[in-house]
């Protein structure tokens, strides 16, 4: 059986989108949890040029970068496929699991990393990319179906359905709805039907102790920014 080992952080929706992918296919693995600050000697030798997590272990071999290592799960394991036959539509799904990480993602973390004008600006710019996100991709997903794939959960769906917790967290933070019924009801959906996965329960964290991780987390960001 082969050796598979995930390097990972708690709460982290890049961590958790590998749990997810990896269970989705049935694929055993072991759990590696890292410390939030304190990287260790296995994650620099693992991953020397960016020093991030999460990294895949198989067999001895380390990947880095989640986008990255989803790729290979599916090329790896191959049942359930998470990725769409067609190789125009393969790419199509790729480009908008890229699109959310750089607009989505990265906003949301620049949400919770700064405050004022700033923060109201990420803010703004977070839910015109989701809003934009949505418009498009309901023009190339089936329409009516429980995940952005039909009607069980593919590799956009661990992308985005992995950051659930995290919304949730800011949105909280914040104190507004960042992914709403009413302004972007097919992702609110998505999101809600992808929670109530028992394979995507397995792999989210307590979310008191997880706000409050997001919480301590920020005020040394800002601490940091204003030294």
């Amino acid at each position: 059986m082969a050796d598979v080992k995930l390097h990972g952080l708690w709460g982290s929706p890049f961590s958790q989108r590998i749990q997810l992918a990896l269970n989705l296919k049935g694929v055993s693995y072991e759990w590696i949890e890292e410390g939030f600050e304190k990287k260790s000697t296995k994650l620099l030798q693992y991953n020397p040029i960016y020093k991030k997590l999460p990294v895949l272990v198989h067999d001895g071999k380390p990947l880095p970068e989640s986008l990255i290592i989803l790729e290979y799960i599916e090329e790896t394991w191959k049942n359930p496929p998470l990725l769409p036959e067609d190789p125009y539509e393969r790419s199509r799904v790729r480009f908008w699991a890229n699109f959310f990480d750089q607009k989505v993602l990265m906003q949301i973390r620049a949400i919770y990393a700064c405050r004022g004008e700033e923060q109201e600006k990420a803010i703004v710019e977070f839910v015109e990319n989701i809003t934009m996100m949505e418009k498009e991709i309901v023009k190339e997903f089936p329409a009516g179906k429980s995940f952005f794939s039909g009607e069980r959960p593919g590799f956009l769906d661990v992308v985005v359905g992995s950051a659930s917790s995290l919304i949730k967290v800011i949105e909280r933070l914040v104190g507004m709805k960042l992914v709403d019924e009413e302004r972007t009801p097919l992702m609110h959906l998505w999101l809600v039907a992808f929670a109530e996965l028992g394979i995507a329960k397995d792999t989210m964290p307590e979310m008191e102790r997880f706000f409050v991780k997001v919480v301590e987390a920020r005020e040394k960001i800002l601490a940091s920014n204003t030294n």
